[in-house]
């Protein structure tokens, strides 16, 4: 289910449609695949979902190492995407001018 999550996000997205920001899809940094990263901005952004049950270690570890980069990482769950996508597109929209601009 988290991949169809990511496809609604990603067609809100893509080709500089969200702000005239350039979001990469599936991006590798280090050993690790991120859902969807702002080279510009240094932030990753990740749709969890069940993919992520059980694997709190897993993740803690990851996110440490990403961090150790400075860069931030910006969770969205993958129900908010499929229910209140136009909530979590200005939620986004807040973070990025708060934190960035």
């Amino acid at each position: 289910m988290g991949v169809v999550s990511e496809v609604v996000f990603w067609n809100q997205v893509k080709k500089k449609s969200f702000f005239g920001i350039d979001f990469d899809r599936q991006r590798i940094i280090g050993n690790y695949i991120v859902d969807f990263y702002v080279k510009s901005l240094g932030l990753i952004i990740e749709i969890d979902g069940s993919s992520h049950n059980d694997k709190d270690v897993y993740d803690a570890v990851r996110d440490r190492f990403l961090k150790s980069l400075s860069l931030r990482i910006y969770r969205i769950s993958e129900f908010r995407v499929r229910n209140d996508l136009a909530n979590v597109l200005k939620e986004l929209e807040v973070y990025i001018v708060t934190e960035f601009c």
